[in-house]
Parts: C-alpha cells; sequence; structure tokens
C-alpha cells in the first residue's frame, strides 16, 4: 500500500498548551493515503503504549470536527497511526489536530497539538463539503442522544390516546374467533348449488364408476372389430361353400399324390434359398474333430491368460519378480550407472559406497528420463532416492550441463525437533533464570535465555557457523527497570551488549536474550 507518509515526532511533557506548526501538506485526491505516523517518547526514551487508547482530535477549516481511534502499531517503541478517511481529507484548508492518550486505570495525557494543511486539488475545483460531526467515543455523544430522547418524549405525549396493545389483541382474538367458526362450518353455510359448482344436468342417482366403464370398453368377446364383420359379410354360404369345397378336394388329391412323389427337387430349390449360400462344397471336420479342438488348452488362451498378459508392463520398471531394476555396485560411479542402465525409467538400489551416492548408507528410488541417445543413454531426467534413515534426495541431469547436484528435501522434523545448546559465557557473564542458548532453524539463528553480564566487553561466544558472516545488532530488554539495550553478534561468533537505554542504568540487574530471529545469509 502506498501512502504519503507524515512522521510526528512528540516528547510527553509541560510545553503541550501552544499549536506547532508543521510543513504537512495533504491534497483532496489524497484519499487513503494521507498518513499522519506519531513516535512518542518520554525522557528520550519510547513511550509504551500497552492498555491505552489514543484519541486524535481535527478541527478543519469549515468548522467540522472529528474525533477518532489512532492504531498503536508497535506498543514495546511508541508508535502509532492514523489514516484520513475520504470523508476526512475533503475537508480543505487549515487543521488543527491535538493527540491525546487515555489509560485503562482511567489517567490520561494531553501529548502534542499541531497543525497541517489539505490542499484542494485542480481537478476538486467544485467540491463544497458541509461541516460534519464525527465522534469515536459513546461517551462523546451521551449528550448529544439524551437531547434527540427529550425530543423524542415531546413529540409522543399523545400516545396516550393510541390503542394499547392488549385491548387492540383482545379485539383481535373476537375477529380470529368468528373467522375460525365460519371456517370449520362444513353445512353449507352459503347455500351453493350444484349449478353454481357447474353441475346443473346432473341428475342425484349412482353412476358406473370409472374402472367399471373402462371394463366394459376392453371386452374384445361382448363387442365386434371392424376386420370380423368384414369377414363376415364376405362369407360364403354353406350350401354354396360346401359344393365348391368337394370338387377342390378330389382334384387336389390326384395332384397331391403326384407332386408328393416327384424327388427330383421339382420347385428348384437353390442353397441360397435354404440359407447356405456361403458354404463351400467341401467335406466338413467330424463332430469328435471338432470337439477335440475345442478341447485343446494348448492352441487356445483362457481369460485369465488375456487379462493377465493385457495388464502386463510394456516398459518394466521392476525386475521379473517384482524387485529393482538396477542394481548400482560398490565400484560403480552411482550417476553414471543410472545414465548408462540403457532404460528410459526404472527402480534402483545401491549400499551406498559407490562415487556420487546421494548417501552413505543403502538408497533405494526411482529414475525416469524423458529422452536418450543412441546408445540408449539417458541425456534429460531425473532420479529420487531414499536412504533407510528416511532422508530423500533428488537430482536432475541436463544434456548441455549435467547434473546438477543432489538435493535433500527438508522435513517437517528438521523444524519441529530443534537442538538448543548453551552459549559459552565469558568476562563474568551468568545465566539467569532461563540458560543462555542458541539453535538454528533453517537459515536463522535463534537465541533465548537471562543473563547478568557487563557492557563493553565480550559476554560470550558461539560457533562462528552459527552467526551471520557479516555479523548482526539486535535489541533485548532489561530487567529490574524499562529499558533496552544493544547485543552485537560480530561475525566470529562472539556477543557483546552495548548501547543501553533506560530510565535509569544503575537499576537494570540483567537482560532478556528473546529476540526475534536472525538472518544467516
Amino acid at each position: 500500500m502506498i501512502y504519503k507518509d507524515a512522521a510526528i515526532s512528540a516528547n510527553v511533557g509541560t510545553s503541550t498548551g501552544a499549536f506547532r506548526t508543521t510543513n504537512i501538506n495533504f491534497s483532496t485526491q489524497d484519499i487513503g493515503t494521507a498518513k499522519l505516523s506519531f513516535h512518542l517518547f518520554k525522557n528520550g526514551v519510547p513511550l509504551p503504549l500497552s492498555a491505552v487508547t489514543g484519541k486524535l482530535v481535527m478541527l478543519m477549516a469549515d468548522g467540522s470536527k472529528f474525533i477518532k481511534n489512532i492504531t498503536i502499531v508497535d506498543k514495546q517503541n511508541g508508535k502509532a497511526e492514523y489514516v484520513l478517511t475520504s470523508d476526512e481529507i475533503k475537508h480543505y484548508g487549515k487543521v488543527q489536530a491535538s493527540l491525546n492518550l487515555y489509560y485503562n486505570n482511567k489517567q490520561s495525557l494531553g501529548i502534542i497539538k499541531f497543525t497541517f494543511e489539505i490542499n484542494k486539488d485542480l481537478i476538486d475545483s467544485d467540491i463544497a463539503p458541509s461541516a460534519e460531526y464525527y465522534i469515536d467515543d459513546f461517551e462523546d455523544l451521551k449528550q448529544s442522544v439524551e437531547t434527540i430522547v427529550a425530543d423524542l418524549q415531546e413529540k409522543f405525549k399523545d400516545l396516550d390516546n393510541v390503542e394499547t396493545k392488549t385491548g387492540a389483541q383482545e379485539k383481535a382474538d373476537a375477529v380470529q374467533s368468528n373467522l375460525d367458526t365460519h371456517t370449520s362450518d362444513k353445512a353449507n353455510p352459503h347455500d351453493v348449488t350444484k349449478s353454481q359448482v357447474g353441475l346443473g344436468n346432473v341428475d342425484n342417482v349412482q353412476q358406473a364408476s370409472k374402472q367399471d366403464f373402462d371394463l366394459h370398453v376392453s371386452d374384445a368377446t361382448k363387442h365386434i372389430s371392424t376386420a370380423e364383420r368384414s369377414n363376415w359379410n364376405a362369407k360364403e354360404t354353406t350350401t354354396g361353400a360346401k359344393s365348391k369345397a368337394d370338387t377342390a378336394e378330389r382334384n387336389a388329391n390326384t395332384y397331391t399324390d403326384q407332386h408328393i412323389n416327384n424327388k427330383s427337387n421339382p420347385h428348384g430349390v437353390t442353397k441360397d434359398q435354404v440359407g447356405l449360400g456361403n458354404v463351400i462344397n467341401d467335406k466338413q471336420a467330424t463332430k469328435a474333430e471338432f470337439d477335440t479342438h475345442v478341447k485343446d488348452t494348448t492352441a487356445h488362451i483362457s481369460a485369465a491368460e488375456r487379462t493377465k498378459w493385457n495388464g502386463a508392463q510394456l516398459s518394466k520398471i521392476t525386475n521379473d519378480v517384482g524387485g529393482v531394476l538396477v542394481s548400482i555396485a560398490d565400484t560403480d560411479d552411482f550417476l553414471d550407472r543410472i545414465v548408462k542402465a540403457g532404460k528410459t525409467f526404472g527402480t534402483f538400489y545401491s549400499t551406498g559406497k559407490p562415487s556420487n551416492a546421494p548417501s552413505t548408507i543403502s538408497t533405494r528410488g526411482y529414475f525416469h528420463f524423458t529422452s536418450s541417445d543412441a546408445s540408449g543413454n539417458g541425456i534429460f531426467g531425473y532420479v529420487i532416492a531414499i536412504d533407510y534413515k528416511n532422508n530423500m534426495y533428488t537430482n536432475i541431469v541436463d544434456g548441455n550441463s549435467g547434473w546438477t547436484g543432489w538435493r535433500r528435501l527438508t522435513s517437517n522434523a528438521d523444524f519441529e525437533n530443534i537442538a538448543w545448546q548453551n552459549v559459552t559465557l565469558k568476562n563474568g557473564a551468568a545465566n539467569g533464570d532461563r540458560p543462555f542458548q542458541y539453535a538454528k532453524w533453517g537459515k536463522l539463528l535463534l537465541l533465548r535465555g537471562q543473563i547478568t553480564a557487563p557492557r563493553e566487553v565480550v559476554i560470550g561466544s558461539i560457533p562462528s557457523s552459527m552467526v551471520p558472516s557479516n555479523g548482526a545488532v539486535v535489541l533485548v530488554s532489561t530487567t529490574g527497570i524499562t529499558g533496552i539495550c544493544k547485543l552485537v553478534v560480530f561475525g566470529t561468533g562472539d556477543l557483546k551488549l552495548t548501547g543501553l537505554m533506560s530510565n535509569d542504568n544503575n537499576a537494570v540487574t540483567g537482560y532478556y536474550m528473546d529476540v526475534n530471529p536472525i538472518p544467516l545469509n
């Protein structure tokens, strides 16, 4: 977020009567970006801002007044800020402001009174803000609220003439009772007739049910069909039909006897007509021969064999019994053996003794090459290896630049199981309630503990491998009285206290060494 940040320093004292004129200039277009940053001191030491509420009072040039809570950003070092709202920034002109602190124990402090300017931007030439009054505190609004309540009481004096809630409820209950009685009356209270409901032509007699009607309609025995009516109308009379039938029978018997005795395919039937057009006039295998062939399990495969073979590896990643595909001997170059395995991808095993191995203990893993040369050697790909102590390593090969080097993956255990070690104390430094200790956490140096120690001399040391190469400076808190002191961490690993700040340096009894993590880079 971008701000126009106006820094204001103030020391708590008795000289806050007059307004301090500042050179702070905001614009009416500084919407959400006009920030007042306060740094508060008392007797030259940062003023603690715990258990306190800060109020910023702003009296605008047009008479508008705003009382707002500030945001405390650093309680220990006395830092707070306030960003003007879009409503406040439009009140251009000279602004008179004051900052006050209100403690939870009912104490309060007037910190500073100052002025600043809000200039009207050219794009805002037509704005004319009306006077506003905003208070971010209930107690300041109490009087205004009481005035509003008194006005409302005056306006509603005639409420005594309004129907009471009890009376209104009794009337509503009476209406509801009448309505319920009418609704439950099933004796046709409105004398509705059959004509009014659209049944004026219906006689008050028992009707056949729809089920009875449907059963009668579907009775094919009782009803005649159109085809049956046509057939019956076209039938021969009984006498005529019998005469014709007798003559036809005599002629048919003679012809039928002759036709039945003709075995020379009198109708010229072909193999196509009997559904055997594709059959060749060759000798066929016997049923016994066919059955023998069907039972031949050597010539045929089973469903289980088909499933097994269809699911087999086209490119193996293990050997035939499920073990590793490539074994790396103790005399091998680990990476060279993987490259020249003649496999695009697969599994491997190493005792950890070959050169260029990721670990000195037995390791298993997986390799995959995305491309190979004409000899089958991998030229682009990666290797993932895990040793039996659950450490994982990766490496990538680039045909243009070679292997990039092994990288061990950092686990959560590396961060959760921090190994704390005691600082070697020197020149009279001594541990307090908690020992002075250090630890390395990833790329950070951690310190903790409580000590008594002199200043301006080396009070202890830690290994140089555990500190930033160029050293570092951090702040520690004092015991005995509120204060701060600089802890210098040298690149050699030596530690020194310097630059004490407190209200009474003689009251300092020791130092809390619990500091923010120190980056090692």
